[in-house]
């Protein structure tokens, strides 16, 4: 009996010393030891996709509306806008406007940026080249070499005459074609560069300092061209002095295919609303104006009733129904993506977020190789003066 209860003194001491050291040991967490807390898991690294092509893609006169893809991409350390805007096929306004918030000559590392490479087709004559200076962009429609031969378009940004050197509004034709060649400034673009201290000689040849770059196609209307230039970051802006301006590695792309004589339409049209696929799409830019004091420069634009009334007559023809509040928003926004406003539950957020994530590299069959013009070793070189003049 005695060694019974004993034992079983011992086995309470044991158990009072083992609770004893726990205590010592644990402090207050006599059950389970405190643990650091864990952090959750990082959300998995965003899948790119290769970008898609952005210059040239296939059209059906009979169908074809709407061309390209909307894409997002990732802003490098040291990417501007200017540099992502020419490496996707774009001018700069159309990724600013897309763009809102961000710094363009500083993105940031890490940056989403929404790459508008979905463009509603003018309503125009789609033959020869049609530019619509709302968008500051330029469609071309080749004709095909056989019959049969599959049709595509070519679009192109383009920069256009600043406020007060409006480009022409209207139809013309490409009259002649010079490459490498020399600028003629004329009387009123010189005299405007002497007020501001930088006096232009009365010809400039072909090189490096020549604005119209190493291509040039007269038009028509006298004074105005289709040219390359020397600047590519001027490209996507209102900057000339009446004459559209393209990257040089664009233009040199179609340079020997468009023919003298080339019809030339040219377009105001700052909204744009046509029914592809399975929704009507809108896009929309600023107003396109040429005085400095038009109010309707700095004014949004809103939805007038008749063209609500033109978007819904598309619509019912498919058995649709229009998102107005979202066709308003696009519009008075003005940011120049294009956006299907017929699709139930669609929301601009959710379509940005839904757009194709791509790497931020030349997209395939891309007509700049990534260096500046001014890197190529050779220089154009002189050619016999023809004597045409022009603005830039």
């Amino acid at each position: 009996m005695l060694d019974h209860m004993s034992r079983k003194r011992v086995a309470v001491a044991r158990r009072a010393t083992a609770l004893g050291l726990l205590l010592a040991l644990g402090g207050c967490s006599v059950f389970m030891p405190q643990q650091e807390p864990v952090a959750p898991p990082a959300p998995p690294t965003p899948q790119l996709q290769p970008p898609l092509a952005t210059h040239t893609f296939p059209y059906d006169p009979k169908t074809t509306t709407v061309v390209g893809e909307l894409q997002v991409t990732i802003a490098r350390e040291e990417d501007t806008i200017p540099d992502i805007a020419r490496r996707f096929n774009l001018g700069f306004d159309e990724v600013a406007r897309a763009n809102p918030g961000v710094d363009p000559w500083l993105p940031g590392a890490g940056t989403r940026i929404v790459l508008p490479t979905q463009f509603v087709l003018p309503e125009a004559p789609h033959e020869g080249i049609v530019i619509n200076v709302a968008a500051l962009r330029m469609f071309y429609f080749p004709k095909p070499a056989k019959k049969d031969e599959p049709r595509v378009v070519v679009t192109f940004p383009i920069g256009i005459g600043k406020v007060g050197w409006a480009t022409p509004i209207g139809t013309t034709k490409v009259v002649s074609k010079r490459k490498d060649p020399y600028w003629t400034p004329p009387a009123s673009v010189r005299k405007e560069h002497a007020a501001e201290g930088d006096p232009l000689p009365a010809r400039v040849p072909p090189g490096p300092d020549n604005p119209l770059g190493a291509y040039a196609m007269n038009l028509g209307w006298p004074s105005y061209l289709i040219h390359g230039t020397n600047k590519p970051a001027g490209v996507g802006l209102r900057a000339s002095h009446g004459c559209i301006r393209m990257y040089p590695e664009d233009i040199d792309s179609v340079f020997d295919t468009i023919a003298v004589g080339t019809k030339v339409t040219v377009v105001n049209q700052p909204l744009l609303y046509r029914w592809h696929g399975d929704s009507l799409y809108v896009q929309a830019f600023p107003p396109h104006v040429d005085d400095e004091e038009d109010e309707t420069a700095q004014t949004p634009q809103t939805l007038s009733k008749a063209t609500a009334d033109k978007m819904w007559q598309q619509v019912k023809q498919h058995g649709g129904a229009i998102d107005l509040a979202l066709t308003e928003r696009l519009v008075s926004d003005a940011r120049g993506v294009a956006v299907p406003v017929s699709r139930r539950g669609i929301t601009l957020e959710s379509f940005l977020a839904g757009a194709r994530l791509v790497e931020n590299t030349l997209p395939a069959g891309s007509n700049w190789d990534g260096r500046d013009a001014e890197e190529a070793e050779d220089s154009p070189k002189p050619v016999a003066d023809t004597g045409a003049r022009g603005g830039r």
